[in-house]
């Protein structure tokens, strides 16, 4: 709210409630923000160790294959 949208009959006790509502908002804001970077946290150890798998898989699966091509005189 903008001071030129409020009526000349605003009182002190309407704008206490409403920068108590705000503040309220905010407060929720902030929490829901930590829990969000909290959750990207989580994500990225998540995706780190799976990028991990990947490559040990990968690691796995050329020396497998470098074995098979031996064996075949290739």
């Amino acid at each position: 709210d903008h001071s030129y949208s409020l009526s000349s009959g605003t009182t002190s006790e309407e704008l206490l409630r409403k920068l108590n509502e705000q503040r309220d908002i905010i407060a929720l804001l902030e929490v829901k923000m930590k829990e969000m970077k909290g959750s990207i946290r989580r994500l990225r150890l998540a995706e780190a160790q799976l990028r991990e798998e990947i490559r040990e898989k990968d690691r796995l699966l050329h020396a497998a294959s470098a074995g098979t091509r031996k064996r075949h005189g290739l």
